[in-house]
């Protein structure tokens, strides 16, 4: 499809199902309904009824359901914004009720196992379109969303082989309009870059977390007292929902565990210099990180930020233990 093929003063989409309203899921509805031109009506469900009901007190949807099966039908898109370990059976659940034609995608910082569980149950005539928006913060639920979180952050689309290009070009389309930089790629491959640049990280800040708190009383209290602000701007990420990115690490673990490998044999190489007061390589190696940490800078500032806000994706932290 070509550009003239979405009149600017049309919709993408008739009908946009969300399927989870906590921090992603509400910045997706937040997003389509200010671009104004992204969808004719935006229908929401959550499966927590409190989450429906403060939806409902924003005012941020065109309708919201009590039902998942009421808000899918009818939609040209549905969105699954839950996590991730959930996407199999919701789209079992809603898989009957799908229009043909239908778009299905979703905002999930992993992959593979997304492709795993979801496609088998993709009836025909339904197009699945993977998707992931390298975006977020660490706090969750619907009042955490916005509208502009999206803007000039990446959108990556991993569709299979085979998948029907008019599908992804409306998806491209979609997101372009909220304001995200939409790029297609390899699930595989995806999964293996936000290892490092997400789920990696957020791993490291977890784990810092804990061992600065596994001491004695009095030392935990003067970290807390005395903690700069590297400490606190490094472990902001550690402040995201625990059970998402336990399925995250879950549904993604052979590459974290492929990054994890590699970063272990460079703090061991670290400790070494370190034990054996090799002040060259670590210089060295400072010096190298350090104009590497520039480059990041740099691509942000021209408005190609690969990690997004909060150093996520998704999610990193644009995962979040309630629906996005």
């Amino acid at each position: 499809m070509s550009e003239s093929d979405f009149p600017k003063d049309k919709p993408v989409f008739r009908r946009l199902a969300v399927i989870g309203c906590g921090n992603i899921g509400s910045s997706v509805v937040r997003a389509v309904r200010a671009a104004g031109n992204g969808a004719a009506h935006v229908a929401v469900f959550d499966p927590d009824p409190a989450v429906r009901a403060r939806v409902r007190e924003l005012g941020i949807a065109d309708s919201v359901h009590d039902g998942i099966v009421e808000v899918v039908e009818g939609a040209d898109c549905v969105v699954l914004c839950s996590p991730v370990r959930t996407y199999g059976a919701i789209t079992r659940e809603i898989a009957p009720h799908l229009a043909r034609g239908a778009v299905l995608t979703d905002v999930g910082s992993v992959k593979m196992a997304v492709v795993k569980d979801v496609a088998p149950e993709v009836p025909d005539g339904v197009h699945f379109v993977p998707g992931h928006p390298v975006a977020g913060t660490e706090k969750s639920g619907p009042d955490a969303g916005f509208a502009e979180l999206f803007q000039g952050r990446y959108w990556l689309l991993t569709p299979e082989q085979g998948t029907d290009e008019g599908a992804v070009s409306r998806l491209v389309e979609l997101w372009s309009r909220v304001g995200a930089i939409v790029e297609v790629m390899d699930a595989a491959y995806h999964d293996k870059v936000l290892a490092l640049t997400s789920h990696l990280p957020h791993l490291i800040a977890y784990t810092i977390v804990g061992t600065a708190f596994d001491v004695e009383e009095q030392e935990r209290q003067d970290v807390i007292r005395f903690s700069a602000g590297g400490f606190r701007d490094f472990t902001r990420i550690a402040g995201s929902d625990p059970t998402m990115w336990r399925d995250i690490f879950l549904t993604n673990k052979d590459a974290v565990l492929e990054m994890l490998q590699r970063f272990n044999e460079d703090l061991t190489a670290l400790q070494r210099q370190i034990r054996y007061g090799e002040g060259d390589k670590l210089f060295d190696f400072f010096t190298r990180t350090r104009d590497v940490r520039r480059s990041v800078v740099e691509a942000h500032q021209a408005g190609s930020n690969p990690w997004g806000p909060g150093a996520n994706g998704d999610h990193p932290a644009s995962e979040t233990g309630k629906p996005k």
